[in-house]
């Protein structure tokens, strides 16, 4: 079994969908209408296997936006990656040490949690 998408209550798509591509660099996959209640956008972190979907008629009455506590990204270099979100204009604050790793975080327009960590050498 493998995981390949989550779906991420928002409350504006087209804000969402240019925070994920324009700010936290996600590939946009996919944006249809599916008549006049549905639309659904696929976006996939670059290099995973998994992707998150937002729209319209997708989790209403299945999370309110902002909902999501934590999502998790896993970077090889903590710093590449922080490097990469503040060139885009991403707020991601400092690098976090902690003994499970090595983390930031940020949040996206309406509130929904990520981290991105490092994880620790294991040796």
């Amino acid at each position: 079994m493998k995981l390949e998408l989550v779906f991420v209550p928002v409350s504006d798509v087209d804000r969402a969908k240019a925070f994920y591509v324009d700010k936290a660099g996600f590939n946009a996959d996919y944006d249809e209408r599916v008549g006049d209640s549905v639309r659904f956008v696929q976006l996939t972190p670059p290099g995973s296997g998994c992707s998150i979907a937002i729209g319209t008629g997708l989790t209403e009455g299945r999370g309110t936006p902002g909902s999501i506590p934590a999502l998790q990204l896993v970077v090889a270099d903590i710093q590449e990656a922080r490097d990469f979100f503040t060139s885009r204009g991403l707020d991601v604050g400092e690098i976090k040490d902690l003994d499970w790793g090595r983390f930031l975080n940020f949040s996206d327009p309406d509130g929904n949690l990520w981290a991105v960590q490092q994880l620790p050498s294991r040796g």
